[in-house]
């Protein structure tokens, strides 16, 4: 028998994802300058006027003051109601897949809050910090023991891959060429995919990252002309966090079809 009425717990998913969202907002502009995401409390980065609880409330209070600071009236960046829309989208959308249980909270969330951090973090600073990546891995290895079936094993063959192998082939080709190839924090954010989604999560997660990224590289390439795109580098965090997210939300069915027709 259920505890709470179903619309309860989707109303606690949504605000759960709000709030956490609105931490996540925190460690994209702290953490790649290695502030503590504890203290200080929230300051206008124009102004730096603490930003009071009122003015803090996801979605709600980048509404009401019309996306400006209430002390000097600069903009305020869309990016914050966007990170926490977005997180409550996901955390909804792990809800509906796989249904209201503790996993959610220990597991489920946490995962999909580093993957937003890691996206809009390699996005802006072209970092992908340790602690959220090798701190997710952590979690996906300790989590997988909650998980049924002997979930562990392929947690921990899954994290071997991404991390281990990739990172021996990163460093063969770095020798052979002299050129870097696939970037370390890339190798760790494909350890923590891999602890939480197995190895075929890694093998998904570099097929859909690399046509992803193929296609945009393409269309930079042809939009803004091939010297200007030697002169931008395109992270591949966002691209593997994308395949990742297929793979965890949709892996079972898409996945598994596409295996069994090929």
């Amino acid at each position: 028998m259920q505890l709470y009425p179903t619309w309860f717990l989707y109303l606690a998913t949504v605000l759960s994802g709000l709030l956490i969202g609105s931490f996540v907002n925190v460690l994209v502009v702290r953490l790649p300058h290695d502030l503590s995401v504890v203290r200080p409390r929230s300051r206008c980065p124009e102004c730096e006027a603490l930003i009071h609880w009122y003015d803090n409330i996801p979605v709600l209070s980048f509404l009401l003051l019309r996306g400006k600071c209430r002390n000097c009236g600069k903009p305020i960046s869309a990016r914050y109601p966007v990170i926490e829309l977005l997180t409550m989208l996901l955390f909804l959308a792990a809800h509906v897949r796989f249904g209201w249980s503790p996993l959610l909270f220990v597991r489920d969330w946490p995962f999909l809050a580093i993957l937003v951090a890691i996206t809009f973090i390699d996005l802006e600073h072209r970092i992908i910090p340790d602690v959220l990546s090798l701190g997710g891995m952590a979690l996906g290895l300790l989590t997988s023991f909650l998980m049924p079936s002997g979930f562990w094993v392929v947690s921990i063959s899954g994290a071997a891959l991404g991390f281990g192998s990739f990172y021996l082939l990163a460093w063969v080709y770095e020798k052979f060429t002299g050129r870097m190839g696939m970037g370390g924090g890339d190798i760790k954010l494909l350890g923590m995919l891999g602890a939480f989604l197995g190895p075929q999560g890694v093998i998904a997660s570099i097929l859909i990252s690399s046509v992803l990224g193929s296609l945009v590289g393409i269309g930079w390439a042809l939009a803004k002309g091939e010297k200007e795109i030697m002169k931008t580098s395109i992270p591949y965090g966002p691209f593997l966090v994308i395949g990742g997210l297929y793979y965890y939300l949709l892996g079972d069915i898409l996945w598994f079809q596409f295996m069994t027709q090929t």
